[in-house]
């Protein structure tokens, strides 16, 4: 949901909340986008369904100066950036819950490090082809450091747009110290780093590694840019975020009163700008639908037809280990192949039964039998009626 906040000069600052479809936060997160970058950046949305899919609830905004936020981008610095995300901070504290988890891209990543100092409720901070330092953006205009020297201030090109850079943000830059920053980090610190990042050479990940304490970790992205253009590199970079972050932040057990209502029943969700690419979420646990490549989506999980199909193998699956515990039969394993089809306008459902274990064709038939009576089979081959239910 579109949310914003204020920052310390009083500028509204654009923002989105995601949470958990499912309604359960079990902490939240603030994500600080890269130098002239905005929220919305593709790359950010699929790292933020990667952690609301493991409850963590994020806060990704623009910068004063960029995206849809009040003020100039020539106005602002490094300091300031800082300074946007205390002020969102603030706002996570007094209307939600104060944020554990920062992620920060780029040069976000650089002012995420100084702002977790300066956050006593921050356990982890994550770092993606985050520089040594802020001083790194210098070189995307070293062409006009003289001009911006003399002058007080110039017109740079930056990622093809045109930006004023004024001279006190060269001096920002210059002033800020990575190293006692990072010495008196007092989170857990994930650092992930692209070796072909063309932007922010690999050697920045290892000088932040170096000078970090313990407990820290890095990962590569190996094959991707700066920007995780390509989908599946920033959705795995919001996958291993998620897996990290779940071992540094302490999160509350719901309570008594709480878990009979986490969920109720599946909530299948589509975020903004995805194809086909679905969230599932069940009463504890989630998984991503899609469809093919082949049909225009992104192959990130099995389609509709594959998901009845699985619904139906899992349940002929675990029926048949019930009747065979039961028979105390030596079996060691079922497979239950299935494969679906359309013939004359009636879908067909094609299955064989393959059991690994000592048992005879009398025993086998008996199988295909019992596989008839699991729950799933039986509301497929009885009636269905698919009622609208509106809140």
């Amino acid at each position: 949901m579109k949310v914003h906040f204020t920052n310390k000069s009083g500028q509204n600052l654009a923002a989105q909340l995601d949470l958990p479809k499912n309604g359960i936060v079990n902490a939240y997160a603030i994500f600080a986008h890269c130098f002239t970058c905005s929220k919305n950046l593709g790359a950010i949305k699929n790292i933020s369904r990667s952690l609301t899919n493991e409850g963590i609830g994020l806060l990704r905004f623009d910068f004063t100066g960029l995206g849809n936020s009040e003020g100039e981008f020539a106005d602002s610095n490094f300091s300031s950036n800082v300074d946007d995300l205390l002020s969102a901070a603030e706002y996570m504290t007094q209307h939600y819950q104060a944020p554990k988890l920062l992620v920060g891209h780029s040069l976000g990543g650089a002012a995420t490090l100084f702002a977790a100092n300066l956050m006593p409720t921050v356990e982890a901070v994550a770092t993606i082809g985050a520089p040594f330092g802020p001083g790194h953006v210098k070189h995307l205009f070293d062409h006009k450091v003289d001009e911006i020297e003399a002058a007080g201030a110039a017109r740079v090109n930056i990622g093809g747009r045109p930006f004023t850079v004024k001279k006190q943000f060269l001096e920002d830059i210059a002033s800020a110290d990575p190293k006692t920053t990072l010495k008196n980090l007092d989170a857990s610190l994930l650092i992930l780093h692209s070796p072909q990042d063309r932007i922010v050479e690999l050697e920045n990940a290892s000088k932040l590694y170096l000078n970090a304490s313990h407990p820290k970790s890095f990962v590569s992205l190996d094959g991707a840019d700066h920007l995780l253009s390509a989908k599946q590199d920033s959705l795995y970079a919001g996958h291993v975020i998620s897996a990290w972050a779940s071992r540094y932040i302490k999160t509350p057990e719901p309570s008594e009163e709480e878990t009979p209502d986490r969920i109720k029943a599946p909530v299948a969700a589509i975020l903004e700008g995805d194809k086909f690419t679905t969230e599932v979420y069940t009463r504890d646990h989630r998984f991503t639908a899609d469809e093919p490549i082949s049909v225009g989506g992104d192959n990130l999980g099995p389609g509709p037809f594959d998901l009845l199909l699985s619904s139906l193998g899992t349940c002929t699956a675990m029926t048949l280990r019930m009747y065979i515990n039961r028979k105390k039969w030596n079996v060691t394993k079922i497979t239950v192949n299935l494969k679906g089809s359309s013939e004359d306008g009636v879908y067909k459902i094609h299955k064989s039964i393959d059991v690994d274990g000592e048992i005879d064709s009398v025993q086998l038939d008996r199988l295909y039998e019992i596989s008839k009576k699991c729950p799933v089979s039986k509301v497929m081959l009885g009636e269905i009626e698919v009622v609208d239910w509106r809140e």
